[in-house]
This record gives structure tokens, sequence and C-alpha cells, in this order.
């Protein structure tokens, strides 16, 4: 399963953003999805996944309220939406697919670099 996000980008602090994480086959609609991210100097860290079917969902504290993950599985494509932006949440964001472990994921796109300035 091949993953391409898009989306990133810079803004100002406040601002929104919607990433995308396109697959190349409907076998992904079979897996839970995670976004990933990851900043310079610091490890990749997840902040939101969600289950093949969209029931549950889980976000990192430092994301939660501001940012939204959603799967459209007829589009084998998973979203983030982000909003109140701040400048920590600059970071190459990565999604993934398949999970072994929570931190430990089969398939991953090439990242979308976000850069948010104050």
């Amino acid at each position: 399963v091949n993953l391409v996000e898009s989306g990133g980008g810079l803004v100002q602090a406040g601002d929104s953003l919607r990433l995308s994480c396109a697959a190349s086959e409907r076998t992904f609609n079979d897996y839970p999805v995670a976004w990933f991210r990851q900043a310079p100097g610091n490890q990749r860290v997840r902040i939101a996944a969600m289950a093949d079917d969209a029931a549950y969902a889980y976000y990192a504290d430092s994301v939660k309220g501001r940012f939204t993950i959603s799967r459209n599985n007829a589009l084998y494509t998973v979203y983030l939406q982000m909003d109140d932006l701040k400048p920590e949440d600059t970071a190459v964001y990565y999604c993934a697919a398949d999970p072994a472990t929570p931190s430990t994921y089969t398939y991953w796109g090439q990242g979308t670099q976000v850069t948010v300035s104050s």
C-alpha cells in the first residue's frame, strides 16, 4: 500500500490546515491508521489514530481539542484537520497504516511539512 500525504504548508499561528493521505488500494480500508509528526531534533511521535471502521480515535494530549482525524474509506483517504495551529506544531507530518504496535506501522507516507509562524 502506497500512502501519499498532501496539504502541508506555511501558516500563521491560529490558522487551520487539513492534511490528506491517499492510499493506493482498497486494503487500506482494513487497517487502523495514524498521523505522526517529527520536529527537528525530536523523535517521531504519534499524535492521532483511528480504527479501521472509524469507531475509535486517539489523540495525543498536545493536539487534543485542536486536531481531528477522520477517514473516507470510499476514497481510501485519511485526513487530519488541524485548527488553532501553534508554532510548536511545526514538524513533518506522516500518515501510517497497519500497526503492529502503537508506534510500529507497516505502511508510511513520505511526509508533508507544516510550518507555523508566530
